[in-house]
């Protein structure tokens, strides 16, 4: 398969990589990170990368803008994104050949050439798999940028190495990657410094949860509450962990109000959640998952369900 996919791109001189909607540091890592990579091996080749850029992110990258008529012709390469309606710019359409390359379940097999491997504590763990077989079958090498971009995708889906998708594999992919010249202090720094607003928001947060007696945990941002700390929906992606510090919580959920409709964050320390987020509307990991809601009724009713999971799971 890894093979297919150096050939394929060997075959095209443009290529544009997308990824998922509300992206993460994985999203970018494996995102640019295979840009630099396809950059460094292949000078010669053109390679977009499209999506809403987050600002809480541009310590990693920022992706291109583009116009609609470099789609023609193009190799589409779609990383970390499970099912088509999370890919982040639908003009992937416009493409000539698609490649997926994810690590949550496949759910949703679109493309022309798909690797998707559930047990990859992330898609820039993946790359870095790429890489190393482009290595030995076509003499690849990995820039220092991409190498930085690579770990930190994974240090981002492994929440520093510590939930259990962090494999030896894991470890060994990152213990090759810190051999590259770049600052990981000040990549932390970006990863996990908080603004003095975000801080007072996490004090509210940690004051304002509800939890049950089997461990469900949840707390309601409503646009009133994050203008009162002068913070974005976006923001909030900083804080989702917060409370997988609490001592005997069974899993937990933050409800962002945006414009038009709820983000739903859900994290577990046990029981799997990402059924649950698809039926509202999303996806994810079997302990890290994200959804979406368009009432506070449909909120309750993903709170009840929570329930009903953890207590079954004590």
């Amino acid at each position: 398969m890894k093979r297919q996919i150096i050939d394929t791109i060997e075959k095209y001189d443009k290529i544009i990589i997308h990824r998922h909607v509300r992206p993460d540091p994985d999203a970018y890592g494996s995102q640019i990170g295979l840009k630099k990579l396809i950059q460094t091996n292949y000078p010669d080749k053109t390679v977009y990368t499209v999506g809403d850029h987050d600002e809480s992110l541009s310590f990693l990258a920022k992706p291109d803008q583009i116009d609609d008529d470099l789609f023609a012709g193009a190799l589409i390469i779609i990383t970390d994104t499970a099912n088509t309606e999370r890919i982040d710019d639908q003009r992937y359409t416009k493409g000539d050949y698609i490649i997926k390359i994810d690590h949550h379940p496949n759910d949703d097999p679109y493309g022309d050439i798909l690797w998707v491997d559930t047990n990859a504590s992330s898609v820039s763990e993946m790359i870095y798999e790429l890489f190393a077989e482009g290595k030995t079958y076509k003499n690849w090498t990995l820039s220092d940028e991409s190498a930085r971009l690579l770990f930190a995708g994974i240090v981002g889906d492994t929440g520093r190495f510590l939930f259990p998708s962090a494999t030896e594999k894991t470890f060994e992919i990152a213990g090759q990657l810190i051999k590259y010249n770049f600052d990981r202090t000040k990549l932390f720094d970006g990863m996990y410094e908080k603004e003095h607003k975000l801080l007072k928001l996490q004090g509210f947060m940690y004051q304002n949860f509800t939890i049950d007696e089997n461990g469900a945990v949840y707390i309601k941002l409503t646009k009133e509450i994050l203008n009162q700390f002068g913070a974005t929906p976006s923001d909030t992606s900083l804080l989702v962990g917060s409370f997988g510090d609490i001592k005997g919580i069974c899993a937990w959920v933050i409800f962002i109000e945006e414009e038009d409709q709820i983000r739903v964050r859900l994290r577990s320390k046990g029981p799997v959640i990402n059924e649950l987020a698809k039926k509202y509307n999303g996806g994810g990991h079997p302990l890290a998952s994200g959804a979406t809601a368009y009432s506070w009724e449909e909120v309750d009713q993903v709170i009840a369900d929570l329930k009903e999971i953890c207590k079954y799971y004590k």
